[in-house]
C-alpha cells in the first residue's frame, strides 16, 4: 500500500483517542506502520477490524455526554425495508429477500442535525481519521460521504429496540460505540458475504432463516471503533435489553467525491422530517 506524507494533527480532537495504543497519526513508520499492517491483515482475513478502547475514558465521557444532550432533538423512527434498503418487490419469486421487510426501531440523528462544531463532527471530519480508514480499507482514494443526511449519524437503540438485517449503501462503514446496552445490542453480521457479482444466496438465506453458524457476533464496550464493509456484509443489531439505550456514531465514506444518496433512499431511512425538507425544496 502506498505511502503519503505524515498527516499533522490540525487540532486537539485527536486527544480524545488512545494514540499510544492506536498510533494513527503517522502510519508510515515505527509503531504506526506496524499497527496499520496488523489492521490491514485483519481486515483482509476477516472482513472487519475492531479497536476496543479507541476512545479514551475522558473522550468517551465528552462524546457520550454530547450525544445524550443532542438526542432529545431526534425522532423515534420505525423503518421497514428489505435487506437491500428498498421496499418489498412482490414481482420476484417466493423466498427472494426482496419480498421480505425487516424493521429498524431507533432514535436517530442525521448529519444535518449534528452541529458543525460538535466533537463528533470534528472527529468525523478529521483528516487523520479519514486517512486511517482509507488505508485499512485498502482504497486509493476515500472521501467523507457528501450526503447531507447520511454522512454522519448518531443512532440510539432504546430498550426493546433493534436494528434489522441490512446492507449499507456504501462499502466503507465505521461505527463508534458511545454507550453500550446493559444486555443485548450485539453487532451481528456476515462479513463480506456478497460481492458485486454474487449475492451468495445460499448463505444469506440460511442466515435469514435463523442459522447463525456463518455469522460473526461480538459484544463491544463503549469506546470501540469498528471498521467493516457494510455494502457487502449483511448486518444488524440484536434487541436491546435492560434500561440503557445503545448509542452509536456511524461514519460513512465513499470512493467518489461529492456523492449523495437519492431522495427516495433518504426518505426511507429518515422518514417524515426529511420528506418535508425535500418536498419544500421542490416547491421553492
Amino acid at each position: 500500500m502506498e505511502s503519503r506524507e505524515p498527516l499533522k494533527r490540525s487540532d486537539d480532537i485527536l486527544d480524545l483517542l488512545d494514540l499510544d495504543r492506536y498510533p494513527i497519526v503517522d502510519l508510515d513508520q515505527g509503531k504506526g506502520s506496524e499497527f496499520l499492517q496488523q489492521c490491514c491483515e485483519h481486515m483482509a482475513a476477516h472482513g472487519w477490524c475492531n479497536l476496543d478502547g479507541f476512545v479514551r475514558a475522558e473522550g468517551l465521557e465528552a462524546l457520550g455526554g454530547e450525544a445524550n444532550e443532542l438526542m432529545p432533538t431526534a425522532e423515534f423512527l420505525t423503518i421497514k425495508r428489505t435487506i437491500y434498503g428498498g421496499k418489498v418487490d412482490s414481482s420476484v419469486p417466493e423466498g427472494d429477500p426482496r419480498r421480505r421487510e425487516y424493521t429498524h426501531r431507533a432514535m436517530q440523528l442525521a448529519d444535518d442535525q449534528l452541529p458543525e462544531g460538535t466533537l463528533i463532527q470534528r472527529l468525523y471530519r478529521s483528516e487523520v481519521l479519514t486517512e486511517f480508514v482509507r488505508r485499512v480499507q485498502g482504497k486509493s482514494e476515500l472521501y467523507r460521504y457528501a450526503d447531507e443526511f447520511q454522512a454522519l449519524n448518531i443512532v440510539a437503540l432504546p430498550p426493546g429496540g433493534w436494528h434489522g438485517w441490512h446492507y449499507d449503501y456504501n462499502e466503507c462503514t465505521v461505527t463508534l460505540l458511545l454507550q453500550a446496552a446493559e444486555k443485548g445490542g450485539e453487532f451481528t453480521f456476515l462479513p463480506n458475504v456478497r460481492t458485486k457479482d454474487d449475492e451468495n444466496r445460499e448463505v444469506v438465506d440460511q442466515f435469514l432463516s435463523g442459522d447463525m453458524s456463518n455469522a460473526k457476533t461480538f459484544s463491544r464496550s463503549a469506546g470501540a471503533l469498528t471498521l467493516f464493509r457494510g455494502e457487502y456484509s449483511l448486518h444488524g443489531v440484536t434487541e436491546i435489553e435492560g434500561s440503557l439505550p445503545r448509542v452509536t456514531a456511524i461514519f460513512t465514506y465513499d470512493e467518489e467525491p461529492g456523492r449523495v444518496a437519492c431522495d427516495e433512499i433518504n426518505v426511507r431511512i429518515y422518514g417524515p422530517r426529511v420528506e418535508r425538507i425535500l418536498a419544500e425544496r421542490k416547491r421553492a
